[in-house]
């Protein structure tokens, strides 16, 4: 399997420092006469794209904005304001920074010198012209009685209304946001889920309608998701803990190139360098090059939750399978792809994030252990005439599943030996998942059981609802899974092009042919909130009726409380 190179992770690593002018400021208040120290600009400016925190710890906490000069400056003095009064009588970091040209005029600070479990709020100034008020929070110290999160996943800015940021930014009682990858999506304007663009007045601008490429294509793509006004308050107004997925460089990213990158779209590492170098400047993230990997952290919420953020697609992935590889004469090579999929080496983690983890788990002292990840850990595995419906829907898709779940219903004694072989014969339904690479998932369950700790992986990417109770091969409960709908992208029902109705159906067949899934729900877009306490993790998933309409109907089809044991 390729790995990073040394050349590739040093040129990474001084991107990532320098991304947005990321700077270090400690609790200092300079005298009020200077409150407004910045001198006015040579150019008029403006924040158009709001502010934004993240990454917090317990004395810090990363603060972010974009000024829009209207006229070409190299940089941009700018003043930090963080109190603990809306008001800002009560400063607590009054501090210079810069946001300069050649990294977009986005500046990023690190407050540091806070105090822990504390709620600021945080300004930048350029001149006489402020930003945004934002309002953000420490990590808590010591016992904790209760944490909540809200994990989102997969918006994409074309394909409709942001509502479920628009719902999240009216909370009042999050301790953050957990975005699990693709925050935004690579393709043209007339690429995946654009056919209604114009309709929601999501069309992107005449200068960035073709596919990200280069640096600057990547960087109006974020321009144009951070102007969106119900993104920017969600942003003022909680942290945001990120990971990256594919879609922030290229579909079906893997460590040496992509599903969406072709021989003449130039250099793929150029353009993941590019793609990687516009987020560490857009995003309110901390680098994490001093641990020797540009992504994955982890950060503890008191003594109740240790969350571990992991990057499952850019530092070790390998390269994805799909089935039409696996086609010979028409009919797919069931040996050539499972020995293909069962191959050790391949890997999601990779060895170094792994013992990290493992390393991390075992030091906790965390009631809860939280994986937050990007694709989907539960074995999604399906008879292969149901698999085979699903790649060719049309009217007798459901009638079949509804014959197959039925079969699966009846005692193994009642079944003929034909019929058992329908229901034996099962294959995974997404190689690109944790289901196409087995091997280094039982490495990974075998961790998480020898940690003796009490485990919760939190995913993404599906664009759908899904609850699933993970095992390893010997059938032992390893973890529970859940994961979040989409914040905007279509889901499987679109695919298959089923109605409302019909895709309830399927969400009601599909738990009965995958043996590790409890629940999905396959129509609706929206959120997870999770609560955690020192008895439960209580899980509830918010969806709403429709993206397409500015009309926010929202319900909560599923909840789930996980007893602490």
């Amino acid at each position: 399997m390729k790995q990073w190179s040394r050349r590739e992770f040093l040129r990474l690593s001084a991107i990532v420092a320098a991304a947005g002018g990321f700077s270090t400021v400690s609790g200092c208040v300079s005298a009020p006469g200077a409150a407004l120290g910045s001198a006015e600009p040579e150019f008029p400016l403006s924040f158009l794209h709001g502010v934004a925190s993240g990454d917090p710890l317990y004395d810090r906490v990363v603060l972010w904005t974009r000024v829009t000069p209207a006229g070409p400056l190299a940089q941009v003095q700018l003043r930090l304001e963080v109190a603990t009064d809306a008001a800002f009588h009560n400063l607590v970091v009054a501090a210079n920074c810069v946001a300069h040209a050649d990294q977009d005029y986005c500046a990023k600070v690190d407050a540091a010198g806070l105090s822990a479990g504390q709620v600021y709020f945080y300004r930048f100034w350029a001149g006489s012209v402020s930003s945004p008020v934002g309002q953000t929070r420490t990590l808590p110290q010591g016992a904790l009685s209760t944490a909540r999160f809200a994990v989102v996943s997969c918006s994409n800015y074309p394909a409709g209304y942001f509502h479920v940021y628009q719902q999240l930014a009216e909370r009042t009682d999050l301790d953050a946001v957990i975005h699990l990858g693709d925050y935004l999506y690579e393709y043209a304007a007339d690429g995946y889920a654009t056919e209604r663009a114009a309709e929601f007045g999501h069309l992107y601008a005449p200068d960035n309608r073709c596919e990200l490429l280069n640096l600057q294509d990547y960087r109006r793509r974020y321009a144009c998701y951070r102007a969106d006004a119900a993104l920017q308050q969600l942003h003022g107004r909680h942290p945001f803990l990120l990971v990256w997925d594919d879609h922030e460089i290229a579909n079906d990213t893997w460590i040496g190139g992509a599903e969406n990158h072709s021989p003449g779209e130039g250099d793929f590492q150029a353009r993941k360098l590019a793609a990687l170098q516009a987020y560490y400047e857009w995003l309110p993230i901390r680098p994490q090059v001093q641990q020797g990997e540009p992504l994955y952290r982890s950060l503890a919420y008191g003594d109740l939750v240790q969350l571990y953020l992991l990057d499952t697609r850019v530092c070790a992935r390998s390269q994805w399978l799909d089935f039409p590889q696996f086609q010979r004469d028409g009919k797919l090579d069931v040996a050539a792809m499972t020995k293909a999929v069962q191959d050790p080496a391949r890997t999601l983690l990779g060895p170094a994030q792994l013992d990290w983890l493992s390393q991390g788990l075992s030091q906790s002292a965390c009631h809860w252990q939280v994986l937050a990840q990007q694709v989907l850990m539960a074995r999604m595995e399906l008879p292969g005439e149901a698999l085979a419906a699903l790649g060719k829907p049309g009217p007798e898709l459901l009638p079949q599943l509804q014959q197959l779940a039925d079969l699966k219903t009846q005692p193994a004694e009642k079944l003929t030996v034909a019929q058992q072989q329908r229901l034996q014969a099962v294959m995974p339904y997404n190689l690109d998942a944790w289901d196409g690479f087995p091997a280094e998932r039982e490495r990974l369950y075998q961790r998480l059981q020898q940690s003796g700790r009490q485990v919760l992986v939190l995913a993404g990417d599906t664009h759908n609802a899904w609850h699933s109770e993970l095992r390893n091969a010997a059938g032992e409960l390893v973890a529970v899974e859940l994961a979040t709908a989409s914040v905007s992208s279509p889901g499987i029902e679109e695919y298959l092009q089923l109605d409302a109705v019909q895709a309830a159906q399927l969400s009601r067949l599909l738990p009965q042919l995958i043996d590790e899934l409890a629940w999905c729900e396959l129509s609706r877009r929206g959120y997870l909130l999770v609560e955690f306490n020192q008895q439960q993790c209580s899980a509830q998933w918010h969806q709403i009726a429709s993206v397409h309409t500015t009309n926010a109907e929202w319900q909560a089809p599923h909840q789930l409380v996980i007893p602490k044991r």
